[in-house]
């Protein structure tokens, strides 16, 4: 009988600490109310909530209820299937994903976060969604790899239509050179970063070859010459490769200031190529995205069919 009462009284203290929390932070059940189930596991009111503010921050426009609910269904059968084929990236792999999409925006980690909490969207509804769209590009490319190559005489016959091979391979080049850095500490003052660009000036106008550009810079003090580096004209972006046009073989780019200092490359050779070109690698590439696309969905359409889809 005490054992009982003592029971009852757990259970009453129970329900009054559960009735305190639901009036402090609203009702668990009205925020986390389930609205189906995909393949056992819950979709809520919330979830749908939270996607809905970060689809309207980065689309700037709210989008409709239904393509949200359809976009999580999608990323729960992705992330199931991912986990099937042993696809299952960490939580600190998620972690160095979400500050690497944050370095891409100019701000790091928390930044990123304190950004996303002051729209009222959860760090982790971004994450989950990160988690999804990883794991799923590596499952397709991994499954379907030899179907998603892309026939490089179907890349050269649509560089041909398009009327873009010949003067694009004409000015196709494969560029070999060895990037330099005169190291500034950080917070070094803007007379030293002054001086040292001076410096860099000066070394620019004097050099005339790599082979003297690397005896001079492997002995001079705080300053670095890296192994040849060899990239045609499809691997840069435009304004390096205007830059390296410009730059005569043997002598070095303008110093342009990096996090590590001041930073140059010297031009060793320049040759042209017809292995690539940019016209060739922007086809090749929207090529592949093509397949990827309808590979991806026809995979996707599949797995949605065979998944246990509940509305509540």
């Amino acid at each position: 009988m005490i054992a009982k009462a003592v029971t009852s009284t757990t259970r009453i203290a129970a329900a009054g600490v559960f009735m305190l929390l639901a009036t402090a932070f609203g009702s668990p059940a009205r925020a986390q109310t389930v609205v189906l189930m995909v393949n056992g596991e819950p979709i809520t009111t919330f979830d749908i909530e939270q996607r809905s503010k970060l689809d309207t921050l980065t689309a700037h426009k709210t989008p409709d209820r239904e393509a949200v609910i359809n976009e999580l269904i999608d990323e729960h059968v992705k992330i199931r299937e991912a986990k099937r084929w042993s696809i299952d990236p960490t939580s600190s792999d998620i972690d160095s994903l979400y500050s690497a999409m944050a370095g891409r925006m100019k701000m790091n980690a928390d930044q990123l976060s304190k950004m996303l909490e002051g729209q009222g969207i959860r760090p982790e509804t971004l994450k989950n969604k990160v988690r999804a769209d990883t794991v799923w590009t590596n499952l397709v490319r991994g499954r379907f790899k030899e179907s998603l190559l892309v026939n490089e005489k179907e890349v050269h016959s649509a560089v041909l239509v398009k009327g873009e091979d010949k003067p694009d391979e004409a000015n196709s080049f494969e560029y070999t050179m060895r990037p330099i850095v005169l190291v500034v500490p950080r917070g070094a003052s803007p007379d030293t970063m002054e001086s040292r660009q001076k410096e860099a000036e000066a070394l620019r106008n004097r050099i005339q070859s790599c082979n003297e550009a690397n005896e001079v810079f492997r002995t001079m003090r705080d300053a670095a010459i890296r192994e040849n580096v060899t990239k045609t004209s499809a691997d840069l972006a435009a304004p390096l490769r205007e830059m390296l046009d410009k730059t005569p073989i043997g002598h070095l780019t303008p110093p342009e200031v990096t996090r590590q200092g001041i930073e140059m490359v010297a031009l060793c050779d320049r040759k042209p190529t017809t292995v690539d070109s940019p016209a060739k690698r922007e086809i090749r590439d929207k090529m592949f995205v093509q397949k990827f696309e309808a590979k991806s969905n026809a995979y996707l359409q599949e797995l949605r069919k065979a998944a246990m889809i509940e509305r509540r």
